[in-house]
């Protein structure tokens, strides 16, 4: 397995597509049941082993470095009360997460491509994760666990794909690749937001990769020469690197949610709650219910 040990996370977006509800709560934030979607990745990440994470933000994102630091006015209301640990537990959790938690604010918007720049420095000389802030993923098997396994088998970085309905690969990318074994695919081009009709394969990257510190002088290179205006694409840079033979493809297991979508968000929230120790019964009670009158 490649020893990961830093990750990005890419949370600048605006959230135009959940406005209004995004308009003064940073979608990072949008709760799935009884956590912020940001904390599931987080979390992801410190399961896989990470120990160093940044946080890329912006103006008006400070809920979330509020939510990873301590309450202690509420902290210490709730240790007061015996009947309300549980509750204290799960606050705990956020402020006690088992890696290093930085914060950078990406002051122009200019693309993810610009934002993951952004973090050079944090990254240093080494490979590092990339989880995109409008995607939670759930499963037993962290997504960025199963791509290290297969950096560490190839040397080199991988992305984690799923085959999406052809009418959809033009809002996310098509991952053209030759496939390896099972669930392992060799990239040998992306291209990014293709046309309808114009692509040949509906593997699209759903929100977490793994490369190399190389890609940054293609980051650099690719930024300074995107005319003003106009963002600068991941993807663009992580093509050249699958034609270049340096990226796999990962049809990675687990349940993923667009948070940066309405319906992703609702579909997150009903199939969490169905899992969910507390509220689980219940809402599965409901929805029979429900669906009994439709």
């Amino acid at each position: 397995m490649q020893n990961i040990k830093k990750v990005i996370i890419p949370a600048a977006g605006l959230g135009t597509r959940v406005l209004p509800a995004s308009k003064a709560v940073p979608k990072e934030m949008l709760n799935i049941v009884d956590k912020p979607a940001i904390q599931y990745i987080v979390e992801e990440a410190v399961a896989a082993g990470v120990e160093d994470i940044l946080i890329i933000t912006n103006r008006g994102k400070g809920a979330i470095e509020d939510h990873f630091d301590h309450a202690y006015e509420l902290e210490d209301q709730l240790s007061k009360n015996p009947g309300k640990a549980a509750i204290l537990e799960q606050v705990l959790k956020a402020s006690q997460i088992r890696a290093n938690i930085y914060f950078l604010r990406q002051k122009v918007t200019k693309g993810l491509g610009h934002a993951i720049l952004c973090g050079r420095s944090f990254v240093g000389d080494e490979p590092f994760a990339v989880l995109y802030g409008d995607d939670v993923i759930i499963g037993d098997d962290p997504v960025t666990a199963q791509l290290a396994r297969v950096c560490g088998e190839f040397g080199c970085g991988a992305v984690g794909v799923k085959e999406v309905d052809r009418r959809d690969v033009p809002k996310y990318c098509s991952v053209e690749n030759t496939r390896v074994r099972d669930n392992i695919m060799r990239v040998t081009n992306i291209v990014e937001k293709p046309a309808p009709g114009t692509f040949s394969s509906c593997y699209s990257i759903l929100g977490r990769v793994i490369l190399p510190p190389e890609i940054f002088p293609m980051l650099e290179k690719g930024c300074a020469e995107t005319p003003a205006g106009q963002e600068y694409y991941l993807t663009d840079a992580m093509s050249d690197l699958g034609k270049a033979g340096k990226l796999m493809a990962v049809d990675f297991t687990g349940a993923r949610f667009d948070m940066g979508n309405k319906l992703g968000i609702l579909q997150a929230n009903v199939e969490v709650a169905l899992r969910h120790p507390e509220i689980g019964a219940d809402t599965r009670a409901y929805i029979k219910a429900l669906a009994a009158g439709l």
